[in-house]
């Protein structure tokens, strides 16, 4: 069987979510499958983090925009490798195209009425560009792929699919996350901060990643707690920030605020590991990969009640609400104070990963692409 994946942007530098996805998923069935015959899709990049086997090939194609790449350039080396299968691993696929198409959805917010604004450009075009494109691809797709069953039951009942077209497919950790000797963690950390114990956030200009109610709680937690723990910030800009606070007339907290932006996925091991606490506080999220790498690290974790993510942290999860800014008060008070249930999450979430790998995802991925091969 040939399967042609569409990868395009996991050779970026700064990578997030669905490249991570991808790209893991990739590694493991290369691992995983000699048999059957890949090329690997994807877009031109820094970041060279795959590598071709013999059954597994590398096709970069060059286009300057997302939207006439997949639009475009990637049905034309379709048409020139003839694949059997193709499969689309980040919402959206090419209008037309005559290969078999399976489509990973991760989610269907961009579907959904806009809560908030969003200030950045290029996540306000990726939201426009998938709105237009994903309700015309649904109907040619002979199999969706989703990453939670809370993500799937919401697809099926806001679409009216068939069960049977969509399937639930759990994402994995990478790894390298896992706890790491103490006496290795600060020469990491003190690339991004000087502070040695600190809540851990990671934040966007994305809205569903509620970062202006966080720092509220975080606001109240200040006033309450003996230890006052500094709030490191990841992935969000300075600038941003202090406009956030701004707004919500909290900038007296700034000082115990470090905001380090980006973070390299090999530097993030080391931040969840010096971490008293990871605050995972979306409204809403299709899975929440970062869980299960702070769990991994043993790292307690705060999450939100809503969505995917108590299915994903499991029963015995600390979950607040995240429209509620003192139950995620509460909840870091709750953690800060209680040193046996601190412990108990600890150990709880590094049993918890135990459940997820991407060996899992990729075997499930395998035994899509057969039934879907099998079929025709």
């Amino acid at each position: 069987m040939k399967i042609a994946i569409e990868a395009q942007r996991i050779f970026r530098a700064n990578k997030h979510g669905m490249d991570f996805v991808a790209l893991e998923t990739i590694r493991e069935l290369q691992k995983l499958d000699t048999t059957n015959k890949y090329f690997i899709l994807v877009g031109s990049g820094p970041d060279h983090c795959l590598r071709e086997t013999p059954n597994m090939h590398i096709i970069e194609i060059n286009c300057p925009t997302y939207p006439l790449w997949e639009q475009i350039a990637l049905p034309r080396v379709l048409k020139k490798i003839k694949p059997d299968i193709l499969h689309c691993t980040s919402n959206t696929a090419p209008l037309y195209c005559s290969v078999p198409l399976i489509l990973t959805l991760h989610d269907i917010i961009f579907l959904e009425p806009r809560k908030d604004s969003n200030k950045s450009l290029y996540q306000n075009m990726g939201w426009y560009y998938r709105r237009l494109i994903v309700p015309h691809i649904l109907s040619h797709c002979k199999k969706i792929i989703t990453v939670s069953n809370y993500e799937r039951n919401h697809i099926l009942e806001a679409l009216k699919l068939p069960q049977e077209q969509i399937a639930a497919v759990y994402n994995g950790y990478n790894k390298h996350f896992h706890p790491i000797d103490k006496k290795e963690i600060p020469s990491i950390v003190k690339k991004y901060t000087d502070v040695e114990n600190y809540i851990f956030f990671l934040g966007n200009t994305d809205p569903k990643k509620n970062v202006p109610r966080t720092l509220k709680a975080y606001s109240l937690y200040l006033q309450c707690s003996s230890l006052q723990l500094p709030l490191l910030i990841a992935d969000l800009k300075e600038d941003v920030l202090n406009e956030t606070l701004k707004k919500l007339q909290i900038e007296h907290i700034k000082p115990h605020i470090h905001c380090i932006g980006y973070v390299p996925n090999a530097d993030l091991p080391y931040l969840y590991n010096g971490a008293y606490i990871f605050l995972y506080t979306s409204l809403r999220e299709s899975f929440g990969i970062p869980i299960l790498e702070a769990m991994a690290c043993g790292t307690p974790v705060i999450t939100s009640n809503t969505s995917s993510m108590p299915e994903i942290a499991g029963e015995q999860s600390v979950l607040a609400n995240p429209y509620q800014e003192l139950s995620i008060t509460e909840k870091l008070l709750l953690l800060e104070s209680d040193t046996n249930l601190y412990q108990q999450q600890v150990i709880y979430g590094l049993q918890r990963i135990k459940a997820f790998s991407w060996e899992n995802t990729a075997n499930a991925l395998l035994s899509i692409y057969s039934s879907l091969n099998n079929a025709q």
